[in-house]
């Protein structure tokens, strides 16, 4: 490899990487559609989230009346590995 390729391949092509990454981070966003900043009003509906749709409210509701005995530890763990 001679000087010029060296140059070629560890300067001018990751500065070009670089370019390109910035200058695509930097152009204005034409997606079109406004985006929310504080202080704003929120105009949409609350929307609820959960990761299992199926399971909510599965084993947490509240006035149902627990399977354990009473007294039987219900559970587990912490940072000692008992509660």
């Amino acid at each position: 490899m001679n000087v010029v390729e060296t140059i070629l391949v560890y300067a001018v092509i990751p500065l070009a990487i670089y370019l390109v990454v910035g200058a695509a981070t930097l152009r204005k966003k034409s997606s079109g559609t406004s985006r929310y900043r504080p202080g704003q009003p929120w105009e949409y509906p609350a929307m609820w989230w959960t990761g299992n749709p199926d399971g909510v409210g599965a084993g947490h509701r509240a006035g149902v009346e627990s399977a354990a005995p009473e007294g039987a530890a219900t559970a587990a763990g912490g940072a000692r590995g008992k509660w």
